[in-house]
């Protein structure tokens, strides 16, 4: 069975870095969503083993909807990647403290994203 993943950004470039960066390297189903408002339309429709978010969105911003995916008994224990150009310690607590378990600062490289989800235990091969 693939490994189902979300991908939460605005950026269209960035979703298909990761994207390619995961289909690279293991077998997933990956979904993509441009807003936080878009993901809460489709997680009640599937069940993801690893969701990765954007802080900067427009709408329902990235912690938003972390806090919102916390809140959900199906979504609660599900590893959760933060990926941002947020860089200061005061960002990465605030993630971390509303229920991220990961936070990786853009830009980054297919190596450590793959070492991120890596230590999630997401089941997502690395190289």
């Amino acid at each position: 069975m693939n490994t189902r993943v979300l991908i939460v950004d605005d950026s269209s470039a960035m979703r298909a870095f990761v994207r390619a960066t995961l289909e690279e390297n293991g077998e997933v189903d990956v979904t993509e969503a441009r807003t936080g408002f878009e993901a809460l339309k489709i997680l009640p429709r599937d069940q993801f083993n690893l969701v990765i978010v954007d802080i900067n969105m427009p709408d329902i911003n990235g912690l938003e909807l972390i806090s919102l995916m916390r809140k959900s008994d199906r979504y609660q224990q599900t590893p959760l990647l933060i990926i941002t150009t947020e860089a200061t310690a005061r960002d990465r607590e605030r993630g971390l403290n509303l229920g991220a378990n990961d936070y990786l600062v853009k830009p980054f490289t297919p190596e450590q994203l793959l070492e991120s989800i890596a230590k999630l235990g997401a089941p997502v091969k690395n190289p």
